[in-house]
């Protein structure tokens, strides 16, 4: 993997980017350029392809919360759709092979079920990037996607575990005792610090996870899964999954080249992908929402949750080239899945950019699969005596509400998305519930006439954008406040209908001014003692 690669692997990963695709997309086309120049793949790239994967296991590990395979909508609709999709595509695959058609030339059961198992998976990488981008991360529909990719992301490990060629030694016994040794990593971890050290510890703990499941003959990427979640649940496993982010992106780059360089599209290839993108796809994509609210989610919860489900995974990949190692499935098919990861990752992005304008356009069918139990579950948003409204709990939001607090009193109200976040500022007896301020129903429900301002401190400004966009809709006619970073996004917010625009950067120094003279009790500093 020398630099001509490297140059043209961002080259394509920029293109990617251009057109609001995740760069893994370049990253396969990459491949498939390499692979048309006559390049092939070497140790290197192999080894950096296994990192890769190492790497996004280990992440897996770190945020595995087992309090959300509870939660049935998560649990019991992931492994239904799981389920479904390979019994529908393994049955599609097998009719397929039935008539002769192209790639599909056996009726193996196994071959098929491998291949429709892979096609059920969804990207985590893909809704991480969707959420973080529109500042959703905790919102319910993000806790139910994410939720739903970590128990699929389990599932693909068991199918590594199964799909190992060998019996693992007898001392494989021995990594039953890993759970004593976790005091140990975790007093490691927190003398590690913040900076390369903490990157250094996450990569080494890595690769002797690695080697020590490999030693005993199981596969390193379980070790890796494993090792993760021995550290998972600490107070720095957030900052150590930062930190290792960058370098989980940059190994999965050889990943993502050796499927480019292992072969080269066929029409019946190209056949096939326009059919999963077309029939199976949406069909994924459906079912992921009707089975949402069959377990009484939200039609609107499950609708955006479905859509930043709708494409296929970076870990089908994974499991479609243990099939491939396997002999069930012929090299060819990895073209297909590299294709239609690709393709499936343009439609939901263009999907995904206007979800609540595609709900705001569909909610009155959407509403239509909202079970009974549901709306009878859903109380009605109410705000009590609140007067000021501050949406967005995080520093700046707590801030604003502490300093409104002063004036108002009781008349103050937090919202938030993030109901573990809502739970632990009720344990501090702050005044503040649950709430999705980018949902028009929302604020049908809310918005009382004694309301007279409202403050934004959402993540992004998109987000204020689009509220303040809502509000108007509505018909609030009381005052609109909001934080922004720059001038122009205050032009922006003020051009949105937002009276008065906060700007953090510029005005931080005069709010630090203030709130060291007020602490000292003083309208003006003290004359200075005088020397000689």
């Amino acid at each position: 993997m020398d630099s001509v690669w490297l140059l043209i692997a961002l080259l394509f990963g920029l293109l990617a980017q251009q057109v609001r695709l995740p760069p893994l997309v370049g990253f396969l086309l990459a491949g498939f350029v390499l692979n048309a120049l006559g390049e092939e793949g070497g140790e290197l790239l192999k080894l950096a392809s296994d990192y890769g994967i190492y790497l996004l296991l280990f992440t897996v590990g770190l945020k595995l919360r087992l309090k959300e395979f509870a939660d049935p909508a998560i649990g019991g609709g992931a492994a239904t759709h799981m389920l479904l999709i390979t019994l529908l595509g393994g049955g599609a695959f097998l009719l397929l092979a039935g008539i002769g058609f192209g790639l599909v030339e056996t009726g193996d059961l196994a071959s098929a079920a491998v291949i429709a198992f892979a096609f059920s998976f969804s990207s985590t990488v893909f809704a991480v990037k969707v959420f973080d981008e529109r500042g959703e991360s905790r919102a319910r529909h993000a806790v139910i996607a994410i939720g739903i990719l970590i128990i699929q992301d389990v599932i693909a490990v068991f199918f590594l575990l199964l799909a190992e060629q060998k019996m693992p030694s007898v001392w494989a016994l021995g990594l039953l005792a890993l759970p004593l040794f976790r005091p140990l990593l975790l007093r490691v971890l927190e003398r590690a610090g913040h900076g390369e050290v903490l990157v250094l510890f996450g990569l080494a703990t890595i690769a002797l996870a690695a080697e020590l499941f490999d030693a005993v003959g199981m596969k390193p990427g379980i070790g890796a899964l494993v090792f993760g979640m021995l550290l998972g649940g600490h107070r720095k496993t957030v900052e150590l999954y930062k930190a290792l982010f960058s370098f989980k992106e940059f190994f999965l780059l050889g990943f993502f080249l050796s499927i480019g360089l292992g072969a080269m599209p066929t029409l019946d290839s190209l056949i096939i992908v326009a059919g999963l993108l077309l029939l199976l796809l949406p069909v994924k994509t459906f079912l992921y929402f009707w089975l949402l609210t069959r377990f009484h989610v939200r039609a609107r919860t499950a609708f955006l949750s479905a859509l930043s489900l709708a494409c296929f995974s970076e870990f089908g990949l994974i499991v479609a080239r243990e099939g491939e190692a396997a002999g069930l499935i012929s090299a060819d098919w990895m073209v297909v899945m590299a294709l239609a990861v690709a393709g499936s990752f343009a439609v939901a992005s263009v999907l995904n950019i206007r979800a609540h304008e595609l709900y705001e356009r569909l909610h009155r069918v959407v509403a239509r699969f909202e079970t009974q139990e549901c709306k009878d579950n859903v109380a009605p948003a109410d705000p009590g005596e609140a007067e000021v409204l501050v949406i967005g709990m995080g520093r700046v939001g707590r801030g604003a509400y502490r300093s409104m607090r002063d004036d108002y009193s009781e008349k103050v109200l937090g919202i938030d998305a993030d109901e573990e976040r809502v739970e632990r500022l009720r344990g501090d007896l702050v005044n503040v519930i649950s709430g999705d301020a980018e949902d028009i129903d929302f604020w049908r429900q809310i918005l009382r006439p004694q309301i007279r301002l409202i403050m934004l401190a959402l993540p992004t400004h998109d987000d204020m954008l689009k509220v303040a966009s809502l509000l108007q809709q509505v018909g609030f006619d009381g005052r609109i406040g909001a934080v922004s970073r720059y001038q122009d996004e205050q032009l922006e917010l003020i051009n949105a209908g937002v009276d008065a625009a906060f700007n953090y950067y510029q005005e931080a120094g005069a709010g630090f001014a203030d709130h060291i003279m007020r602490q000292m009790g003083e309208s003006r500093l003290p004359e200075p003692d005088r020397v000689g």
